[in-house]
């Protein structure tokens, strides 16, 4: 018959002890921020704004103009019509864009590209820089956010330049 008895820890030095504290902690890290566990770039949302940018530095709004009208890429006019005269078919599920640059801020404008979910759970707006909690993605878009930092940036710098009402 055999004996069964309590395993003995592997631990055998204080450096043993540190290494499985640092491991539970990044485990712990990964878990309350898991965007930054996978690659993505850490910001804080403050209150419905993202406030800084996600690379430190603001977009280029000829680069971002050219990520919305692009049906492969941004597939912003799906869902949103705006000042876009060579663009013949535009969407009417989302606001328009014309005027966002005095509707919201441009930390607003971040964290809606960002995330939508962090301020309407029930948005049809996808988000654009997360791979959290997300379900039926395509096989080329797991993984992976639909924009990286630098082409929020470049969306958000383009939307703040529109400041014509709707």
């Amino acid at each position: 018959m055999r004996k069964l008895g309590l395993r003995r820890s592997p631990l055998k030095s204080s450096g043993d002890v540190f290494s499985r504290t640092a491991a539970v902690l990044i485990a712990f890290a990964a878990i309350s921020n898991p965007g930054k566990a996978q690659g993505l770039a850490a910001f804080e949302i403050i209150g419905d704004a993202i406030p800084e940018p996600l690379i430190g530095k603001k977009g280029d709004p000829a680069r971002g103009r050219a990520i919305v009208v692009d049906r492969q890429r941004g597939l912003c006019l799906l869902c949103h019509s705006g000042p876009f005269p060579e663009q013949r078919f535009q969407g009417d599920l989302a606001p328009d864009l014309k005027g966002a640059g005095i509707r919201w801020s441009e930390g607003q404008l971040r964290l809606r590209l960002v995330d939508s979910r962090r301020l309407n759970p029930a948005t049809i707006m996808p988000p654009y820089y997360s791979i959290d909690d997300l379900t039926r993605v395509g096989r080329a878009w797991q993984g992976k956010p639909v924009l990286s930092a630098e082409q929020i940036e470049d969306v958000v710098a383009f939307l703040t330049t529109l400041t014509e009402a709707p």
